[in-house]
């Protein structure tokens, strides 16, 4: 009896102490939950002067009148937010935002309309661009509501899911599952209606069921997507890279033998890989990763994209380094290649190699005068679409669409085009400056070309090995082919340039070995720049450890220019791009006075003329700002500085 009533009370100890437990483990949840709620969405203030932003996408009203919508009801609850239409709005300011609501409608092939085409690619290029961090908006909640015609397919509702998607890349919390109203179904204003309930049921920190918002969670989730910024998020252009043959944004040569066009191409292609019976430089996979990075392909092998320094110039925002150590302006300046193959697969190539490589020119072969009509013809509609961007002046906009020089170093090998000086030719007829790079694998191209403004060639390393590490060249006598570039670069009269860049850990050690090379191509000027990150690829082992800093690349510079004794002396420095000048003293230092800026209207004149000259005929003085040491750093004072936040995510230690 006794030992029964000893169990018995053993018993209701051990219940009350479970009953307990799961109690103060039920308050602990509890108020986890409770603060994570109130991280999430903190108590609106009255008295605040945070106002949340409500963009509206529209090409004919619809998302417009919805926005207008949506923004009385919110006003009825007692939330502040202010109506935005993405044209009078600086993209930059997103990081300081805390609540954003966007209701977008989808345009022609799955863009958005003109007005908003800047805040779009603004988005997907920060979204992409790796030194901008993935906590850029780590602040912003944010919804969106897109407007589309399920009639299009693919492309119905892209761009509110593309929203979406880099704004999750850069941090942001969506707090709604992306909402995808079709206008052909009849109940467009129903599903808007329905969803800004449930809307305005989060904002003042209530839930959603199916939505499913729970403020312990840092995500929403829905049948339709994953939202935590994962690479397993979907992705609508991946769909449509599929349908054109490709299987994801990078793709390289080795990697796509036998991959042919979709079914739905109309052009025949043969086994051979010709297409409708001759063979193209660019098939529609290699197209079709090129267009994803924002090149405009012209003809079958040829291309022109806008740099991003045409657009910061054209905002007033700076220009490159060649508007620091040449003088051009940076907003009339079109960057192009009429070959986007190329006889190298450099570890550090910037176009992660998704051009075509080529030991010599086998392919289909366009009109040097289509190239250069096209050319302007697509970079000029590129330049009309920045028109009504946050600092963008008529005058200059105007400026741009006459572009006055042309940087023929996009991508691949321009050099390798069999009618390169017919190209040469046309440009100079428009008084359009010249600036080519090669990459030293193709000596007799180089003889054979007629002037440029300004000559360049690629010195990636100093030694056989090393150039054989970096450069990967496909060529078995890179090395002589690379020599014999140098000294048929010695022969030109017109500016030279030996371009370096510096990579941490491959060929930064070489200053004797490069100082060697000065002696067989004695250029004018030598361009040495720190590599930049591209972000992580599977065909470079680079990391941010191979970046050099500028003070490195100054190091470097001084090093080399110590070792001329004079000969060559530091010019110019652009802090920003990493990036500094050494120029030879004998032709570009008068009365102890810089003079690497160009005379580009002497130029035209010189080669209109027929007559020989060199490149002391059109040199012009350097500004104080640019040169090195200056206070300025390369900055031009004209312009407007505007550093950029970087959001990175902070790193965690074990």
């Amino acid at each position: 009896m006794r030992l029964f009533e000893a169990y018995h009370s053993h018993s209701a100890r051990l219940t009350l102490l479970a009953l307990l437990s799961a109690s103060t483990l039920y308050c602990f949840y509890k108020s986890l939950r409770l603060k994570r709620h109130a991280l999430l969405f903190p108590a609106t203030n009255p008295n605040s002067s945070s106002r949340g932003k409500l963009f509206f996408v529209s090409q004919t009203g619809t998302s417009e009148i919805l926005a207008r919508r949506l923004l009385r009801l919110l006003t009825s609850c007692d939330l502040s937010f202010d109506l935005v239409h993405p044209k009078d709005y600086e993209p930059e300011d997103l990081s300081k935002e805390t609540l954003v609501l966007i209701v977008a409608s989808t345009w022609e092939d799955g863009n958005p309309p003109p007005d908003a085409g800047f805040f779009s690619n603004w988005l997907a290029e920060s979204a992409d661009d790796f030194r901008v961090g993935s906590m850029l908006l780590s602040r912003c909640k944010f919804a969106v509501f897109g407007v589309g015609s399920r009639s299009y397919g693919a492309a119905f509702n892209a761009v509110a899911r593309g929203f979406s998607k880099r704004m999750r890349k850069l941090g942001g919390l969506q707090v709604l599952p992306v909402e995808e109203g079709d206008v052909d179904a009849g109940d467009l204003d129903e599903v808007f209606d329905v969803w800004s309930r449930k809307l305005i049921s989060v904002l003042k920190g209530g839930s959603v069921e199916n939505g499913v918002f729970d403020g312990s969670m840092a995500v929403v989730e829905s049948d339709a997507e994953t939202i935590d910024g994962s690479e397993e998020d979907y992705d609508d252009d991946d769909d449509a890279d599929r349908e054109n043959g490709a299987e994801g944004s990078i793709v390289d040569l080795e990697d796509i033998a036998g991959k042919g066009p979709s079914r739905k191409t109309k052009t025949m292609t043969t086994s051979s890989g010709t297409i409708n019976g001759e063979k193209e430089m660019v098939t529609p996979v290699i197209r079709a990763s090129l267009e994803k990075q924002g090149y405009k392909i012209i003809g079958s092998h040829s291309g022109v994209k806008i740099c991003r320094w045409t657009k910061s110039q054209l905002r007033g925002r700076g220009g490159c380094y060649k508007h620091s150590f040449y003088g051009i302006e940076s907003h009339r300046c079109m960057e192009a290649t009429p070959s986007l193959a190329c006889a190298n697969k450099c570890v550090f190539c910037w176009r992660h190699h998704t051009n075509p490589v080529g030991k010599s020119w086998r392919w289909k072969m366009d009109d040097p005068l289509e190239i250069v009509n096209s050319a302007i013809d697509l970079h000029t509609k590129m330049i009309r679409q920045m028109k009504g961007v946050p600092g963008v002046k008529a005058e200059r906009l105007s400026e741009g669409l006459s572009p006055r020089h042309c940087a023929l170093s996009l991508v691949g090998e321009p050099i390798m085009y069999p009618e390169i000086n017919s190209l040469i030719e046309e440009l100079h007829r428009r008084r359009i400056s010249t600036f080519l790079v090669t990459n030293a694998q193709f000596p007799e191209k180089i003889k054979e070309l007629k002037p440029v403004t300004q000559l360049y060639v690629s010195v990636d390393a100093a030694t056989k090995d090393s150039l054989k590490a970096i450069d990967r060249p496909l060529f078995g006598d890179f090395w002589e082919r690379f020599v014999d570039s140098l000294k048929a670069l010695r022969e030109k009269q017109q500016r030279t340039v030996y371009r370096l860049t510096l990579v941490k850990g491959w060929n930064t050690e070489e200053i004797d070995a490069y100082f060697n090379l000065f002696s067989i191509g004695k250029p004018d000027f030598v361009e040495i720049k720190g590599v930049t990150y591209c972000g992580s690829s599977a065909t470079s082992k680079l990391t941010m450890e191979n970046v050099p800093w500028h003070a490195d690349v100054k190091a470097f510079s001084e090093a080399l220019a110590l070792k001329s004794k004079g000969e060559y002396e530091v010019a110019c420095e652009h802090v920003h791009s990493c990036c500094v000048l050494l120029a030879k003293t004998d032709k570009f230092k008068v009365n102890n006075q810089w003079f690497t800026w160009i005379d580009y209207e002497k130029f035209h004149d010189l080669v209109a003329s027929g007559r020989p000259f060199n490149s002391k005929d059109y040199m012009a003085a350097t500004p104080s700002w640019a040169v090195y040491g200056a206070e300025e750093g390369g900055f031009d004072p004209g312009q407007s500085r505007y550093r950029k936040e970087r959001h990175h995510r902070p790193k965690t230690t074990d």
